[in-house]
């Protein structure tokens, strides 16, 4: 569990949104008991004030508890009115005191809606948070919500510019596909492996132009590596090769190559997924910054899909996320912060 004394160096901080007149219970010992809760499950603010309750004889060893356990009211009302950007900020400082991210770690970043959070009787549409989940430590190193009438693509930068992610290979799938987005990832020291998909036209084109010529002529006098992984559970099997290029003369064909910081690398991967008689087979195409090494940009393909299987998975299953009813002022974004 959090200490008091980490959660308050961190999020001592942040403004009590309260007059004083209704300040029954210290906000340090609100959020504390609300962070533990939701490490241990609690799905709503009923749930978090039933557990300080269960475990009011352990917070009272290191919380002042005036006025006892919040009641669950006292937990919405506050949570609903803290500023969202001191809570990021308080709360981002905290994850990254607790965490240790390595070289070539695994970031993968990706938006998940909040379907049960919007008020349709005041014109409130759901709320979008994008997440920066290490799927090693199976951590969400901090999240940012879109902004109204805006999408990933504005908030994807904003949340890199947050982050320490030096030495670090950051994974978005085609959405986050862009120059700029690439750009400010090399900017902040970090590598990228962008998924590219049919929307990105020419550049889409491009590659499967560049790879189809490649395998017709075996790659000879390609400056290239080749990888291949078999798995095989629950009678599924399935087979993933991967090619990488990194011959200069062949990047030069990619239009707009110099538009891309850092472009090095380009990735081609074919699955093939049997289960019983039915054989499904996929291309994949992929820009990157790393070098030209195939197992390592198959292993990032497929690590990025760890935010969807350990935590918009969870998020719904374990947590109920999209049954949450949570939807007062700033109460969703924050209530949708995980770690």
């Amino acid at each position: 569990m959090p200490s008091k004394n980490m959660l308050a160096s961190h999020f001592g901080q942040v403004k009590d949104p309260r007059v004083e007149r209704t300040k029954l219970h210290l906000l340090i010992d609100i959020l504390t008991i609300a962070i533990c809760a939701v490490i241990c499950g609690a799905d709503d603010w009923v749930a978090v004030a039933a557990f300080g309750r269960a475990k009011r004889s352990w917070f009272k060893t290191f919380l002042a508890l005036p006025n006892g356990i919040p009641a669950h009211d006292t937990f919405g009302r506050v949570f609903a009115r803290l500023d969202p950007v001191e809570f990021q900020q308080a709360f981002l400082s905290w994850i990254q005191a607790i965490s240790h991210l390595t070289q070539n770690e695994i970031v993968a970043i990706e938006g998940k809606q909040v379907h049960r959070s919007h008020d349709r009787a005041l014109g409130k549409e759901a709320i979008r948070m994008v997440s920066a989940w290490v799927a090693t430590n199976r951590l969400v190193l901090g999240q940012v919500k879109t902004d109204d009438n805006s999408n990933e693509i504005t908030a994807i930068p904003e949340l890199l510019r947050v982050l320490d992610l030096h030495g670090c290979i950051v994974t978005i799938d085609a959405m986050g596909c862009q120059t700029n987005i690439a750009a400010t990832i090399v900017d902040q020291g970090s590598d990228y492996v962008l998924a590219v998909k049919e929307n990105q036209g020419r550049l889409y084109q491009d590659l499967h132009d560049l790879f189809r010529e490649a395998k017709e002529a075996d790659f000879r006098d390609t400056q290239h590596a080749q990888d291949r992984t078999v798995d095989k559970d629950h009678g599924r099997l399935e087979i993933r090769q991967c090619w990488t290029i990194g011959d200069p003369d062949f990047l030069d064909y990619v239009q707009d190559r110099y538009a891309w910081k850092n472009l090095r690398t380009l990735v081609m991967i074919e699955s093939e997924r049997r289960v019983g008689r039915k054989t499904s087979r996929e291309t994949r195409y992929f820009i990157a910054s790393i070098e030209n090494d195939a197992a390592l940009a198959l292993y990032a393909a497929r690590t990025h899909w760890s935010i969807e299987n350990e935590l918009h998975w969870v998020l719904d299953i374990a947590f109920h996320e999209d049954d949450c009813r949570v939807r007062k002022d700033h109460g969703p974004q924050k209530w949708s912060t995980r770690f």
